[in-house]
């Protein structure tokens, strides 16, 4: 048998069961190469303390300190009711401020004998307050000796001026797996390099095991930066390599050219067009033709700010392709958006969308709606149409994917909102076709160019960043019920004034109101702050706040609820009434977050808004404000000012620039977030490289890996890199990359 590679060797051969044990269930890490990659957060020095001043509560961190005292106390207890219960109280300082640790009975001894005045440590736990002042309750430690009076070092594991502190967890500390890296960090040595030397060589980087080395166990700060500018450059190399891998491979597809005939649908479709389209919707349309005309299928991503006309765009390179002699299929993640989609559509078409029926224009087609709920003689005519090919244009919820939908020529598909589907569900509308279709995924959440490199890196990107005249600007504002409650009662005057002048509202809940409520959470003790407050009670629902409002603040007006759980007919029928005038106010769940265009309403409240993420938030603003009259959005929250809750509120108050917002919550979430672990549950492959701070690395890592695989598509020259490439794409990263 060959030996195993240093590098995959399992740490509970190197560390022993326990260790290893923590590091698998706790960080994720199984092999000597994952605790290699496992690199520090950020470095002490020995000669310059911590800032104590600055410590976040309810945080585990590890500070470096010196024992200014200790005392210990003895005192009288239900356990030892002859004061012989022990509390030691040992305080420490780094200039910058000073901490209490406290250690308890049996754990008192050691720390009592050890930590004594002048002794420094670094110490690790859990910041809580006591009596008002900040403490570590039983903290770990690790006394640092021989600072300054040339004494050896007791550990060697912290040799050197600079300190690396590990993204660790309660159970283990950071010094534990610093010891556990200086075990194995000599198997850093036999790290193959994945980069092409020529790369490497060309922009001065250093060899991998040197690179781990640095990193690990720096002698200076420039160490660390030569580690770092390596590192960033593997991640974003080796990613930016599968991106163009999956580009090469589509580009050798075969799929049909679909080209419009200058007297077809599509041109019908201009000519009856009320309103000339804009400038950014002509030149996306450009792009998307000239794709469709290739016979190599067309993957492309449409982003354009919530309201720019995107279905419109979507719309046209469909009637292309059917004009062509094609079919196209639109994926909507929920079938209040397919309703709505296939209602405007049909709109806009008029009498081009009757084909086969009497008064349809001489060179209609059918466009039918396909979802999970349609009647069974609906759903049968419907997929008659699409096998015959008597409908050009279906529109469907994942209903469209079953076995039994078979079309008659599938040329493109159109994914909305992309990020809401799984690789599984796009992948088996695409099999649909005779030949790989024309792919076109939209979305509204603006996507930062380095993550659209980054996470759509197959795709080719679109962006439509006007907005289509007759659009009205939206005033936001946040709404703080709890330190001022006028101002919640002045929003919903507010919301009345808005219908008195013929228009329309939303008001927006986190929940629906009809779970059961969770024992559990009943006995909860009272909170101690505002803030906690406001997050530990239950947010709230659509169906408790559409009742006080139709009893109180809204009495007289006709208000009604749509929410997820509701049969898909009321969920239309309560749409329909809206979208006629029918109804003043919709109290709704995010179900209208997308696609949902009622032109007359004007303002949206949105209840316990920091309970939803900043794009969300945006999205879901992008509802009022569709037709002439200008529109309101007031974020109501309970958050207390100094909150980082409210100041993302107020980010969003203060900017309709989608593309700004999203680098606010990317720049607020971890990068794993955003590299589609939410959906994986994984750790995001990306340790250095920062999506947004790093957009040349990106950039440059692109244009290189681009290169390499023209060359080489196999990578059969570079087998270190190939190897590199395999350790990426297990199975949960396929999942990101396939998101194109």
């Amino acid at each position: 048998m060959d030996p195993v590679p240093a590098l995959e060797e399992p740490l509970k051969k190197v560390l022993g069961p326990a260790t290893a044990k923590v590091m698998a269930e706790h960080l994720g890490l199984h092999t000597v190469g994952d605790l290699l990659h496992h690199y520090p957060r950020r470095y002490e020095e020995r000669g310059q303390l911590t800032h104590l001043a600055d410590l976040p509560m309810d945080e585990h961190v590890t500070v470096v300190a010196q024992v200014a005292d200790a005392r210990l106390h003895t005192f009288a207890s239900a356990k030892a009711p002859r004061g012989k219960g022990q509390r030691l109280e040992v305080t420490i300082t780094d200039g910058s401020g000073r901490l209490q640790l406290v250690f308890f009975g049996a754990g008192v001894h050691k720390p009592h004998k050890e930590l004594l005045p002048g002794t420094r440590a670094l110490f690790a736990g859990k910041v809580s307050v006591f009596n008002r002042r900040l403490q570590l309750a039983h903290p770990a430690y690790e006394l640092l000796r021989g600072d300054g009076d040339g004494a050896e070092e007791t550990v060697e594991s912290w040799a050197g001026a600079l300190i690396p502190i590990y993204p660790a967890t309660a159970k283990l500390e950071s010094w534990k797996i610093g010891k556990a890296l200086q075990t194995v960090l000599p198997s850093a040595r036999e790290a193959v390099d994945p980069l092409p030397e020529s790369l490497r060589e060309g922009r001065g980087l250093v060899p991998l095991p040197e690179a781990l080395l640095k990193i690990h166990r720096p002698q200076t700060k420039a160490d660390i930066e030569d580690a770092r500018a390596r590192l960033k450059w593997d991640e974003a190399f080796v990613l930016q390599v599968a991106l163009a891998r999956r580009r090469h491979a589509d580009a050798q597809l075969p799929a049909v050219a679909r080209r419009p005939g200058p007297d077809g649908l599509l041109a019908a479709f201009d000519d009856r067009l009320p309103f000339t389209l804009t400038e950014g919707q002509q030149k996306v349309s450009a792009e998307i033709f000239a794709d469709l005309a290739t016979e190599h299928p067309m993957h492309r991503l449409l982003q354009g700010e919530v309201g720019s006309g995107k279905t419109m765009v979507a719309l046209r390179a469909m009637l292309a392709v059917v004009d062509a002699g094609g079919q196209a299929a639109m994926l909507a993640p929920t079938e209040v958006l397919a309703q709505q989609h296939h209602r405007s559509v049909t709109e806009m078409m008029g009498e081009l969308a009757e084909g086969g029926m009497l008064g349809g224009a001489e060179n209609a087609t059918k466009v039918v709606l396909l979802t999970g709920s349609m009647g069974a003689a609906a759903r049968r005519h419907a997929l008659l149409d699409l096998a015959t090919g008597e409908a050009g244009i279906v529109i469907g919820t994942h209903a469209l994917i079953e076995d039994k939908v078979q079309f008659h020529d599938l040329g493109l598909v159109v994914v909305d909102e992309q990020h809401r589907f799984g690789v599984e569900q796009r992948d088996a509308l695409r099999g649909k076709g005779k030949q790989p279709p024309h792919l076109l995924v939209m979305t509204a959440t603006p996507i930062p160019r380095t993550v659209a490199m980054t996470v759509f890196g197959d795709l080719e990107t679109s962006v439509l960043d006007q907005l289509p005249a007759g659009r009205s600007p939206i005033a936001s504002h946040v709404v703080p019920a709890a330190d001022k409650p006028h101002f919640l009662a002045r929003a919903w005057e507010r919301v009345r004034e808005e219908v008195a002048g013929g228009h329309q509202a939303y008001v927006v809940c986190p929940r629906i109101g009809d779970e059961e409520d969770d024992p559990k959470k009943a006995g909860r003790k009272k909170p101690a702050s505002p803030e906690d407050e406001a997050e530990k009670r239950p947010p709230l629902a659509v169906l408790d706040v559409a009742d006080q409002l139709a009893k109180g603040p809204l009495h007289g007006l006709r208000v009604e609820v749509l929410h997820g759980r509701m049969p898909p007919d009321d969920k239309d029928a309560v749409m329909r009434r809206f979208a006629a005038g029918e109804t003043d106010v919709l109290v709704a769940t995010t179900v209208i977050e997308v696609g949902v265009n009622v032109p007359n309403a004007t303002a949206m409240v949105i209840m316990d808004a920091d309970r939803f993420g900043v794009s969300q938030l945006h999205q879901l603003r992008g509802r009022v404000g569709r037709g002439s009259a200008p529109g309101l959005c007031l974020l109501v929250t309970e958050m207390p000012e100094a909150s980082a809750a409210r100041q993302r509120l107020n980010a969003v108050a203060s900017t309709l620039d989608g593309f700004e917002l999203s680098r606010i919550d990317l720049e607020q979430r971890r990068e794993g977030d955003v590299l589609g672990q939410a959906q994986s549950g994984t750790r995001s492959s990306l340790r250095v490289l920062a999506v947004i701070d790093d957009e040349e690395i990106i950039a440059e890592a692109r244009r290189e890996a681009t290169a390499v695989v023209a060359a080489d598509p196999e990578l059969e020259r570079l087998p270190a890199l190939r190897t590199a490439l395999d350790a990426l794409l297990d199975e949960e990263r396929e999942q990101y990359l396939e998101k194109g």
